[in-house]
């Protein structure tokens, strides 16, 4: 049976999908030259083999990008959705997780960037309310420059039952809040923890707050309200990824 199907563009979203064996491209939409330099950037693999491929031209392509402002860059794919990835079978038998949980956080761009940063540094998988989450966002996939087809999402029907129950499991919940009690730089990360991370606008939710073990927060500039969420957490993600080391 096959799934839905959604439209990607841009060159980095578009070749790592093509070199994902779990992603399924039903066609994809190219340039000659775009088709060309696929071939430069990955000479050992044919990675069009057994993909329908059409040839268009850039004015052609700006019709699949026009709508969301975004530069295609000659590279346009039809994709079906990855296999959902179930979370109480990943953390069977696992130890020294890090989850990223995102309440409240809906723009695709910021998602993107998030996403793009947790796979950069070696986070094992992010949590996101599957009604809000934007998950055949052009935007999304454009922002995340590929690193969609690396990294575990685990779409859940309720954020407070799916935290309070990885409490129950012994995972720890670090709510990241300005007015947080500490740098988490002091915390000394270790077994399995929960990021937790609140819209840019209203911050965590205050009934999803409550499941925090402890509220942290990074040290900034202080006449510097806030940072961007996808530059914290990429802050967050490189330290912790450091400490692995």
């Amino acid at each position: 049976m096959n799934k839905p199907s959604f439209f990607i563009v841009g060159q980095h979203a578009v070749i790592e999908a093509l070199k994902n064996p779990k992603r399924k491209v039903l066609k994809v939409f190219l340039t000659e030259e775009s088709k060309k330099n696929i071939h430069r950037i990955n000479p050992k693999k044919n990675l069009l083999a057994d993909v329908k491929v059409f040839f268009k031209t850039k004015k052609e392509l700006d019709k699949y990008s026009t709508k969301e402002n975004l530069l295609h860059q000659s590279y346009v794919a039809e994709i079906e959705h990855l296999d959902k990835p179930i979370l109480k079978e990943f953390i069977k038998n696992k130890n020294n997780i890090t989850f990223v949980c995102l309440d409240g956080v809906t723009d695709p761009r910021n998602i993107g960037s998030l996403i793009r940063s947790a796979a950069s540094f070696n986070i094992d998988g992010i949590i996101v309310k599957e009604r809000s989450f934007p998950e055949e966002s052009k935007l999304m996939y454009k922002a995340a420059s590929g690193a969609m087809e690396y990294i575990n999402v685990f779409k859940v029907s309720n954020i407070n039952s799916t935290l309070k129950n990885l409490k129950d499991k012994n995972f720890w919940v670090y709510g990241f809040d300005g007015k947080g009690e500490k740098n988490f730089t002091k915390v000394e990360w270790k077994g399995n923890n929960i990021l937790l991370f609140g819209s840019e606008g209203s911050g965590m939710h205050q009934h999803t707050s409550k499941y925090a073990d402890f509220l942290v927060k990074i040290d900034i500039n202080e006449k510097i309200e806030s940072l961007n969420i996808s530059n914290s957490a990429a802050i967050v993600f490189h330290h912790l990824n450091y400490l692995k080391k």
